[in-house]
């Protein structure tokens, strides 16, 4: 004999159900995810190895660095400040590829090691954070994108080079003597060279000469060559997060250490959490009765009900529901109206009338204060029950 199949309840959820209240969070996280892989496949080839003159990608330099080395010019990559300053001499180009990642304890040292070296030290478009220091004299300001700029200046590198893509980064302004400003972009020179003690300095307002892509257009390989092959060791500077001159001993709190990238999409995430709370929560209006899909016993929802109140604790609310309930059946018995059914004044003088001879305080009874624990609950609905069978029989 097979047992009855147990009745639904209205808490139940059917797998269509569940599919439905789901499926458009799980589909916001598959776009998200399919997004967030599409971004990182197209952006992982284009900037690896950026500026590493070891790397063939499109924003790579190997293509400059094997120019230089058939003509025998050798290029060795540091990662550190102290390589740097170290390898700075009379001989040798020192090429800084982000002059702005570097703190200013870093810039300080590479300007005390190439301000007497008297070699060359040039300087990949460094911005206010880094030109003033590196180069005393400069101010740099961002200058707009331009494709090809002309030399306009008499700097013999600048001359035989031609058109040149250096534009688009910073452009500078100098107040220092005999130096050669070239490339001129909105008023801004994006190429300048400042001498110094049988050295000089070079910025160079974009690093695009120097990419893989771009080094075939006009002028960019010959100016690119002629500024990095002046000398015959060409240091190439990588700054890295490893290096141990990074910190600049300052106390810094953990929010500090946080790129700005990752406070803009916690803010992003924040928003985006607040709207779907503000979705799922909305009310576009009244709230409508619906119909129970199925047939639930009076007894189950009672019994449901009060285990809501228990794992509440809420005694207070079901004593009340209790003495409600008593007392809305005994006004019709006692001939209360219905309208003051509660009222202590009208309901208790008529129970007492008609049970004049009942020992129960009456009052403490319907109108009382809530049980303190859950045995005194059950007594109450005991007495409650014992006084509605009295008046019903009376």
């Amino acid at each position: 004999m097979t047992g009855a199949a147990l009745p639904s309840t209205s808490l139940s959820r059917s797998p269509r159900q569940v599919w439905t209240r789901s499926r458009g969070l799980l589909l916001a996280f598959v776009v998200l995810l399919v997004t967030g892989v599409t971004i990182a496949v197209l952006r992982s080839g284009d900037q690896h190895g950026r500026l590493d003159p070891r790397s063939a990608d499109p924003y790579g330099s190997r293509a400059v660095s094997e120019l230089l080395a058939d003509r025998g010019v050798t290029t060795r990559v540091v990662t550190t400040t102290d390589a740097a300053t170290a390898a700075a001499g009379p001989d040798t180009t020192l090429l800084v590829t982000t002059p702005d990642l570097l703190t200013d304890r870093q810039q300080s040292a590479l300007r005390s090691a190439t301000d007497q070296s008297g070699g060359r030290a040039v300087l990949l478009a460094p911005g206010p954070a880094s030109a003033g220091t590196l180069a005393p004299g400069v101010q740099a300001e961002t200058a707009p994108f331009t494709r090809l700029l002309r030399p306009g200046c008499r700097l013999p590198e600048a001359l035989r080079a031609g058109d040149a893509a250096t534009g688009g980064g910073f452009g500078y302004t100098s107040t220092a003597p005999g130096s050669d400003a070239c490339y001129p972009s909105d008023g801004l020179q994006t190429l300048l060279r400042i001498p110094a003690a049988d050295g000089d300095t070079v910025l160079l307002g974009a690093p695009d000469i120097l990419y893989n892509t771009r080094l075939n257009e006009r002028g960019n390989a010959s100016l690119a060559l002629q500024l990095l092959g002046s000398r015959p060791h060409l240091v190439w500077y990588l700054p890295s997060l490893g290096d141990a001159t990074a910190t600049d001993g300052s106390d810094r709190s953990f929010f500090d250490l946080i790129p700005s990238g990752w406070r803009w999409g916690a803010l992003q995430l924040t928003i985006a959490a607040g709207l779907a709370a503000l979705w799922r929560a909305r009310r576009l209006g009244p709230l409508v009765t619906e119909r129970l899909p199925v047939a639930v016993r009076a007894s189950e929802a009672a019994e449901g009900r009060a285990r809501l109140y228990r794992k509440a604790n809420a005694r207070n609310r079901a004593s009340e529901a209790l003495r409600s309930a008593t007392r809305t059946r005994l006004a019709p018995l006692l001939g209360v109206p219905p309208a003051q059914a509660h009222s202590p004044e009208a309901l208790l003088p008529a129970v007492s009338a008609q049970l004049p001879d009942t020992a129960v305080e009456l009052r403490s009874l319907l109108f009382g204060e809530p049980p303190p624990d859950d045995s005194s609950l059950i007594a109450l609905a005991d007495q409650l029950d014992a006084l509605e069978r009295e008046v019903r029989t009376s």
